[in-house]
């Protein structure tokens, strides 16, 4: 097994992606990393083990469980192990679990070691690479959290054979959404002429698929590691239309389902600014639809004064102001203030939709 992708991030760290056929492959793998390692599940993820690892942790599966609470449970089973900074934490399973487990690794005696086995789509081109972990905090989605890449990310597509077609969908919202990041259309014309391969799940299409995405995200994060200069922010596109409306509704619509709709509302909101034409936004929703999401959803009136408040706690908050991610062309993002009545216009269900 070779090094697929290596991703350098902030202070030369590298993060090196591996891909591997199996389940055995992946298990031979990680025996590798020897005795002195955390490792952390969910309640999901430790079905895939007929009997878990010495030193394992398992925690609640769910976004609401995304807590102070969460990182304690990690940090005291790493005490009671007697791991010191040497050691490793593994996180195996979905974002949540790896987001938590790389936040605590961040702070578990100022840092120790860190590999992430992302289980589900979402977390194999979203939160594998990158190097943020976070919590959510206050109703606000990961407020609270540290920029701290993992050593080895690996990466096994057959794991996405049993995944739930909730799960698998939601991470589809963001592998769609680098298709409108990257430079050429590669991604955008593979997914539209593997589309039933795609949602067949064939493992050698999935393989290319994860393949294009991460190295999409990888060409914005390797410029700007800590996102301090703007332009890894690009990939929040439409997510801070996803994320009000995850707070609108307590997390119980899917990330990656929330992502989709946020991507066609940006898409939108881009038109309706002035900032691109028509058959963008036409490319968009082409692509959105043809997958099967949901774009034509709107937020009630009466909780409009609630969507602009969840806007508000965006972590792309800068002095007072959220600048949305905007689309000027195919992969040409752009960071721009909004006026509300424009976002309200694109968002509340009095709408008219285009």
């Amino acid at each position: 097994m070779g090094i697929d992708l290596d991703v350098t991030l902030q202070g030369g760290r590298t993060t090196r992606v591996f891909f591997v056929e199996t389940v055995k492959d992946l298990s031979s793998r990680l025996s590798d990393y020897g005795q002195r390692v955390l490792w952390v599940f969910d309640v999901n993820s430790a079905r895939l083990f007929t009997s878990l690892p010495q030193n394992s942790v398992i925690l609640p599966s769910g976004e609401k469980f995304k807590s102070w609470a969460s990182i304690e449970k990690i940090l005291c089973a790493a005490l009671d192990a007697h791991l010191g900074r040497d050691s490793l934490f593994i996180a195996f399973g979905g974002g949540v679990v790896c987001d938590m487990t790389a936040f605590a690794a961040s702070i578990y005696m100022r840092g120790c070691g860190l590999v992430l086995v992302p289980t589900t789509l979402l977390c194999m081109v979203d939160a594998s690479i990158g190097g943020k972990s976070a919590i959510d905090f206050h109703g606000g989605k990961n407020l609270v959290g540290t920029f701290y890449p993992a050593r080895d990310v690996l990466i096994s597509p057959s794991c996405l054979r049993t995944l739930p077609e909730s799960e698998y969908m939601s991470g589809l919202g963001e592998v769609l959404k680098h298709a409108f990041l990257a430079s050429d259309r590669q991604l955008y014309d593979f997914l539209v002429d593997n589309r039933k391969a795609v949602l067949a799940r064939d493992r050698e299409t999935l393989s290319t698929m994860l393949h294009l995405s991460l190295k999409v995200k990888a060409s914005y994060i390797e410029r700007d590691p800590e996102e301090k200069k703007g332009i890894r922010q690009a990939l929040n596109l439409g997510h801070t239309f996803a994320h009000a409306l995850e707070s609108l509704e307590d997390f119980r619509v899917r990330h990656g389902i929330a992502v989709a709709w946020g991507l066609s509302r940006a898409a939108h909101c881009s038109l309706d600014a002035g900032v691109c034409d028509a058959s963008l936004v036409e490319a968009v929703d082409s692509l959105l639809r043809l997958y099967g999401f949901d774009i034509d959803r709107r937020v009630e009136r009466g909780r409009w004064l609630d969507f602009q408040s969840a806007v508000a706690k965006d972590k792309k908050n800068i002095s007072g102001k959220v600048r949305f991610v905007l689309l000027e062309d195919w992969g040409r993002p752009v960071l721009k203030d909004l006026p509300s009545a424009l976002v309200q216009r694109n968002v509340i269900a009095s709408a008219a939709l285009r």
